[in-house]
């Protein structure tokens, strides 16, 4: 192994040494004897699959047989989700195919970042995160169920399915994606009539079509964001079949996985003898995995609080100085937009996960003594699937990356780390990534323009006010304030006085996510505005130094003076009344820190 990464992993399995033991024991406590229906009363029992036909009733009264719960986040709104509409029968026969049965447990919430970005509901989308968890595990509460499938692909969705999962971390469960959209027109030809847009020079019937040729059809948008950084993680944490991520949704090969996927879960199942619980698979060594593959792809920023959360959910307890020790050590074995120019389909085709995960396996960067759904070790994921006669096999994947500008080998890494770095100086901590910054862009240091609302910005940029050096800061953006949303409107309108020659960053204690582009973006700042964090004290025309090359990120003004200083009041009625928001007021207060995961506190931190 390498030593960075033995070091890091041994940090945080003496870190979470007492709540690990205890989750554990937990798990082994809920598992109890037995299928746990057995446990249901003839009353209980009847109510619970009173409605499925005769064979089923049948093969559910034996009690030996596996039931298998299905945690749904459809709604065919949401491209990436459409898919998912026809999943549960497929799912069903499958189990049936086998002997087992398979029931819809619950649905989830699904919603989409890039429909409410820059509105109202994107105040609730990471709230949300915390109500999927809840419904995962009110679906699974019936007792009915002795392993699960859960369908989710986007930003909070995973996320929430994994730490709702985790609260039932004595059943095996499998995640099964759906695949991303085909690739429509460039990345690099969006961004630059988005920023055309920006600057007035093509009008909003020429934006609305280049947005609909780019996201057109069923699937996950085909840009490494959230949504596909969280299909990599999770096949690299072994929760997903090796070589799933990335297959089209029309692909025969998608159907064939899926129903796989019905079938191993079946075989891990208590009574199957291969029993291989998700409270398991999800260890200190696997989530440790899971942060390596992110950084050598340049994933998205906000796993930096969900890798957190979830971790915390199996008593595992990780912090922003792992991320940033394993991201100094990691290479960079990816260009995928915003990134580079390709899509998340150009890098299935260079080789996709199997070549990653050999490349990292060979170099030491990735635990292969790791539980998986697969089996037991790592080495199973550099295998890819095929359709071979119709029938679904597994066959090595490349050893060399079929497109060098994509996809690459350590010893040729685009740069020899993550591009995710750790902020650390008088205003808090921040992450930033700069895997798509240009090195001249990395260090700013320049007066302050401060707003607390994002919509505030286009004033500022119309009017010439943005037209020279400045550090732009969002204030009152935390998960406290207002749920967090992120403030991607902000950034067609920075990446243009970028290219005219002006020295910009951005400095927020809210999010810029998995789309975090070519100008530089502290992010995710702790402690926030409401928490009393120095951010909520900055004045316009304050210098401020945004330093990703050291680390540093500093108000360079007086001590005496700041001390002096009282921060300026947030008016946060308007964000949090309407569009459903005053629905969450207890949630939103209990949050914690970005750096802590951002999670609701509670019943989790008392227990383990």
């Amino acid at each position: 192994m390498h030593s960075v990464v033995q070091a890091v992993t041994d940090r945080i399995i003496a870190r979470s040494k007492a709540s690990r033991e205890k989750y554990l024991a937990a798990l082994n406590e809920a598992r109890g004897n037995g299928v746990h229906r057995s446990s249901l009363s003839c009353g209980n029992l009847a109510h619970g699959y009173a409605a499925c036909n005769a064979a089923d009733k049948g093969t559910l009264r034996q009690l030996t047989k596996a039931n298998i719960g299905i945690i749904t986040a459809y709604n065919d709104m949401l491209s990436a989700h459409q898919p998912y509409g026809d999943y549960p029968a497929m799912l069903k026969a499958a189990c049936n195919e086998i002997g087992s049965v398979a029931q819809v447990a619950g649905g989830v919430p699904a919603m989409c970042d890039g429909v409410t970005q820059g509105q109202p509901g994107m105040e609730l989308s990471l709230l949300s995160r915390e109500v999927i968890a809840m419904g995962t595990a009110v679906g699974l509460s019936h007792n009915m169920f002795d392993g699960a499938l859960l369908l989710g692909i986007c930003d909070k969705i995973v996320p929430g399915l994994l730490i709702g999962a985790l609260s039932f971390g004595h059943l095996p469960m499998l995640f099964v994606p759906a695949g991303p959209m085909k690739s429509g027109i460039p990345n690099k030809e969006k961004a630059r009539i988005r920023q055309q847009f920006a600057q007035g020079k093509v009008d909003r019937e020429a934006l609305l079509e280049a947005e609909s040729k780019s996201y057109h059809s069923a699937g996950t948008c085909t840009f490494y964001g959230t949504a596909n950084s969280n299909q990599l993680m999770l096949e690299v944490m072994g929760l997903q079949l090796p070589g799933s991520s990335f297959v089209n949704p029309d692909d025969p090969l998608r159907e064939a996985l899926n129903k796989m996927a019905a079938k191993q879960v079946c075989r891990l199942t208590e009574t199957s003898g291969q029993y291989s619980p998700i409270g398991e698979i999800v260890s200190e060594k696997s989530v440790v995995n899971g942060i390596v593959a992110l950084l050598a792809t340049g994933g998205s920023t906000n796993l930096t609080m969900h890798i957190v959360a979830a971790a915390r959910a199996a008593g595992i307890i990780v912090n922003w100085d792992d991320f940033s020790e394993l991201s100094d050590a990691v290479p960079l074995l990816a260009r995928v937009y915003p990134n580079g120019h390709a899509d998340i389909n150009h890098f299935h085709a260079a080789g996709g996960m199997a070549f990653l995960i050999r490349e990292l396996l060979n170099n030491g960067l990735l635990h292969e003594d790791v539980n998986t759904v697969a089996g037991f070790g790592l080495n199973r994921y550099t295998k890819e699937p095929k359709l071979m006669d119709g029938e679904l096999t597994w066959v090595e994947g490349p050893s060399e990356s079929l497109d060098k500008e994509v996809l690459t080998n350590v010893s040729e890494a685009f740069q020899a780390n993550g591009g995710l770095k750790l902020l650390k100086g008088n205003l808090g901590r921040a992450v930033i990534k700069v895997s798509a910054v240009a090195e001249q862009h990395r260090v700013v240091e320049a007066p302050a323009v401060v707003i607390d609302d994002q919509n505030k910005m286009d004033a500022l940029f119309k009017s010439g006010e943005l037209d020279k050096d400045c550090v732009v800061v969002v204030k009152g953006q935390g998960p406290k304030a207002n749920g967090m949303p992120e403030l991607h409107k902000l950034t067609p309108m920075l990446g243009t006085q970028q290219d005219k020659g002006f020295k910009v960053a951005l400095l927020t204690d809210g999010r810029m996510s998995g789309a975090s582009g070519k100008v530089p973006a502290a992010i995710h700042l702790t402690p926030e505005a409401l928490d009393g964090g120095l951010i909520g004290k900055i004045l316009n025309g304050d210098l401020v130094r945004v330093d990703a090359l050291s680390g540093e990120i500093s108000l360079l003004v007086d001590e005496a003076e700041l001390l002096n200083r009282e921060a300026e009041a947030i008016d946060l009625r308007p964000v949090r009344y309407g569009m459903g928001r005053e629905m969450f007021g207890a949630l939103r207060a209990n949050l914690s820190s970005p750096e802590t995961g951002a999670r609701s506190t509670g019943a989790i931190d008392e227990y383990y």
